[in-house]
């Protein structure tokens, strides 16, 4: 039996997606030195509706790539800088009274955007990080018992630099487990290095998007047909099943004290659907699903204490499952 999702009215088609996919990733390439496989990947939570959590040392241009990509698709972009003193209200907005009419006015805070960077997201307090929970799960902020809806395309993209252990707070569980993907952002090639030295070089900081020449492809409703040309991809009961196996799978290890949830199981295979349409397919192979495991697993799995002792790797495991877990043929 397979589920075969009736496209909806609207809906592009795929070669145009695929048409729309390559230019963006070649206004993105206007400022960013490789990371193509990341771009990829944004793309994917894009049209999938998720988030993305990037993480990499500093300086290698997670907050840039996110401008740039927020650029070349026409969004209303916003940035949160956070700090251990930010509070909640200053994410969300809040209800203020007004002397002259008598009547509280609501001040929207910087989340009411279409692409949110959450900059140095685990620099804040626990009780700010779960600001971010409603807007995340259902695209909706609560402020004074009143519901606020945020856009379609609502998606997060936040960072964080591995390397600092002071001053940080680590997302919990039920924060990571909000993100579609966490990936990781290497030190740029000694080639890939050298491009950057000679591009920005001799400039006096760093330009802006539109100052290196990153125009805007996409469009609200251009992003809503591509959705929707994602949602006629068809996921056949072989797949979903591989999909499920291998998310249980996390639950079994030994290696493993904690697996992934049923959400993750979701965010998986609607990823599979979003990378299958960007290579121009209408159907899930199990190749998609085995490429995006890592980026959809690692930051959802802790290692059991043994595991730890033996220095085991979550993305090793993860390598490991996807190859003992049966997929179809």
């Amino acid at each position: 039996m397979t589920e075969t999702p009736s496209p909806a009215p609207g809906a592009m088609s795929l070669a145009e997606l695929g048409t729309l996919a390559g230019a963006i990733r070649a206004e993105v390439a206007k400022a960013i030195v490789g990371q193509e496989e990341i771009v990829d990947h944004l793309l994917i939570g894009l049209m999938a509706r998720g988030h993305v959590l990037l993480e990499g040392p500093p300086g290698t241009a997670k907050t840039f790539l996110a401008q740039c990509f927020a650029a070349s698709l026409g969004l209303h972009f916003g940035r949160i800088q956070f700090t251990p003193d930010l509070m909640p209200g200053d994410i969300l907005g809040s209800n203020l009274f007004n002397f002259q009419t008598s009547q509280f006015t609501l001040t929207r805070g910087p989340i009411f955007c279409d692409l949110l960077l959450a900059d140095e997201i685990n620099r804040t307090p626990p009780k700010t990080q779960a600001a971010l929970l409603e807007a995340m799960q259902e695209r909706r902020v609560t402020l004074d018992g009143s519901a606020h809806t945020l856009p379609d395309h609502f998606m997060v993209v936040a960072t964080q630099n591995p390397i600092e252990s002071q001053g940080v707070y680590p997302l919990p569980e039920a924060q990571l487990d909000r993100f579609l993907f966490k990936l990781l952002i290497p030190y740029p090639s000694e080639d890939e290095e050298s491009r950057i030295v000679t591009r920005f070089g001799e400039n006096r900081g760093l330009p802006s998007p539109a100052e290196l020449g990153i125009a805007t492809v996409a469009s609200p409703e251009r992003l809503n047909a591509a959705s929707e040309a994602v949602r006629g991809v068809t996921l056949s009961e072989a797949v979903t099943q591989y999909v499920v196996r291998l998310v249980r799978a996390t639950r079994e290890s030994p290696d493993l004290a904690v697996g992934a949830s049923p959400r993750a199981a979701v965010l998986l295979a609607g990823a599979a659907r979003a990378r299958a349409a960007l290579d121009g397919r209408d159907y899930v192979l199990p190749d998609d699903v085995k490429a995006l495991a890592t980026a959809v697993l690692r930051h959802r799995l802790l290692l059991s204490p043994a595991a730890e002792i033996e220095g085991k790797q979550v993305e090793a495991l993860v390598a490991d499952l996807v190859t003992q877990t049966e997929a179809p043929r």
